[in-house]
């Protein structure tokens, strides 16, 4: 993340500027005993590993290896019982080949989604880590039965996987380890500029990755809606060809009837921005015009030290404009929206029972301050519906109830088009995101319903993330194609206590797919 601003922070605290990861990516077809460098990596599944009754794997490439190391990998792998179970990794130092050490990894029974070898990826970077390994070479034990897609794609998920492993986010350390690894070669899925192609979009959404999960990790001193606004603009900059900014003050809010957001806003002694990005293809017409968006905030609850991830789905959302700033994508017209604030407590904040209009003119009794995502929301949507953009796509840590329902891996998705629902999953089988679509049950919308207002801010507790959405829905033009994507368990791995830049891949695949 580009600090561009020199800042005094609360705590004085201020990011290092550390060196992202720079791997150079190659895709060689050569026969694994001609490769020279410090890691061959190989992944495994529990087939791979079978042996015949003589202890010999009967694996081709496998077999091609042991014969090389005269026995010893089908000797080694046995006495650390490997097996090829997802998650299970050995390294060998053994003589015979042109690589220091011999990688086996696990993928489990089989492997064919990008996730899995995404994961492979991740697996290959931590054992580069451990070796401080300068050159890895990855290759699959079985890749004859991918197709030419699969194989891009394949090739596209272990480089992304790598990158994302070997980065660590350090600016907030008073030390920190340069990553060691320089180079990767992939091996026996292909060659030639299309594969090379692919690659370097790898790269790219790593970047974007790193660069939403920085945000995420970042926390509410450093990170304040100003510094969001500021690193919008900066992508702005860096891609000017394509993306332009449009940063809304407190007062041009105002001037559009922003009263939902602008609600949030008012306890904060930092005033909000209101981001707004566009990206136009530098030439030829457009046929698609879409939009995204969400909001930073603070707020409280049981892991109040960890609320920073609240504005995760604004990270997917600038990392995405990022990504589609390298990419460059034609036909298609996208609008970031952030509605960046704070949710905090003073004399001058919400209080429960406070109506609030939103910029669509309808009225909102607000009976839980905490639920305050969705009023940003409110007034995000209603400025998205009128750029004139065919499609919708929100995302938001909204509810808690829906990380109960699904879970800290996937994201739980809500819209009435099925046409939309179709596009969006279909770009998730290429990030390798997970979402599961859930119901938006009509009838719920009874417990939305206020005596004084048009509907207050939160209903019964069973279905909240139902109701959350079916709120954001009265938001909503109907001529346009709306989703709703829930994120709050996905945005934050709790066992590396670390952002995972959720929704930044399967966003920039939808734009992709919505391109001439």
């Amino acid at each position: 993340m580009a600090h561009t601003l020199a800042r005094a922070t609360l705590g004085l605290t201020q990011p290092a500027d550390i060196e992202h990861p720079k791997i150079s990516f190659a895709a060689k077809e050569i026969d694994v005993s001609e490769w020279k460098g410090d890691i061959l990596a190989v992944g495994v599944t529990e087939k791979d590993m079978t042996k015949d009754e003589n202890s010999m794997f009967q694996n081709p490439i496998l077999k091609k290896l042991d014969g090389l190391l005269g026995g010893l990998l089908a000797e080694a792998s046995s006495e650390e019982d490997f097996t090829g179970k997802a998650g299970q990794s050995t390294v060998l130092r053994l003589p015979g080949l042109g690589s220091k050490r011999v990688g086996l990894i696990g993928l489990g029974q089989s492997a064919s989604s990008p996730a899995a070898f995404r994961e492979l990826g991740e697996a290959v970077a931590a054992t580069a880590k451990t070796a401080q390994a300068n050159s890895v070479a990855v290759i699959l034990a079985s890749s004859e039965g991918l197709s030419n897609e699969s194989k891009l794609n394949t090739a596209s998920a272990i480089a992304s996987g790598t990158v994302l492993g070997i980065y660590e986010d350090n600016r907030y350390k008073s030390e920190s380890k340069k990553p060691q690894l320089k180079s990767v070669d992939i091996l026996g899925l292909g060659t030639g500029p299309e594969l090379e192609k692919k690659l370097k979009y790898a790269e790219d959404i790593s970047s974007a990755i790193i660069f939403g999960r920085e945000l995420v990790n970042s926390p509410a001193n450093v990170l304040t809606p100003a510094t969001l606004a500021a690193e919008a603009s900066n992508i702005a900059s860096l891609y000017s060809d394509v993306l332009s900014a449009n940063i809304l003050t407190a007062e041009q809010c105002k001037e559009l009837k922003m009263g939902s957001y602008l609600g949030v806003a008012a306890a904060s002694a930092n005033p909000p921005h209101f981001i707004h990005l566009c990206y136009k293809p530098p030439s030829g017409p457009i046929k698609a015009k879409l939009a995204g968006g969400y909001n930073i905030k603070t707020g409280p609850g049981c892991s109040i030290e960890i609320m920073k991830k609240d504005m995760g789905g604004s990270a997917a959302v600038l990392g995405a404009a990022k990504a589609l700033g390298q990419i460059k994508p034609p036909g298609v017209e996208v609008h970031f929206i952030v509605a960046s604030c704070e949710n905090m407590i003073s004399g001058t904040g919400m209080r429960p029972g406070d109506i609030v209009t939103a910029s669509n003119g309808k009225t909102i009794e607000v009976n839980n301050t905490d639920a305050e995502g969705r009023l940003t929301l409110a007034d995000a949507l209603v400025y998205a519906c009128n750029q004139g953009v065919e499609k919708i796509v929100d995302l938001a840590t909204l509810t808690v109830a829906c990380t109960v329902a699904l879970g800290s891996s996937i994201a739980g998705v809500f819209t009435p088009s099925d046409d939309l629902a179709k596009e969006v999953f279909e770009a998730s089988e290429v990030s390798g995101e997970k979402f599961w679509r859930m119901p938006l049950e009509e009838s719920y919308w009874e417990s939305m319903k206020s005596g004084v207002a048009d509907m207050v801010n939160t209903g019964d507790r069973p279905g909240g993330a139902i109701t959350a959405a079916l709120f954001l829905k009265q938001f909503v033009d109907e001529k346009v194609q709306w989703m709703h994507i829930d994120l709050s368990g996905s945005v934050w791995n709790d066992k590396k206590r670390a952002a995972t830049g959720f929704g930044i891949s399967t966003l920039v695949e939808w734009v992709l797919r919505n391109s001439s």
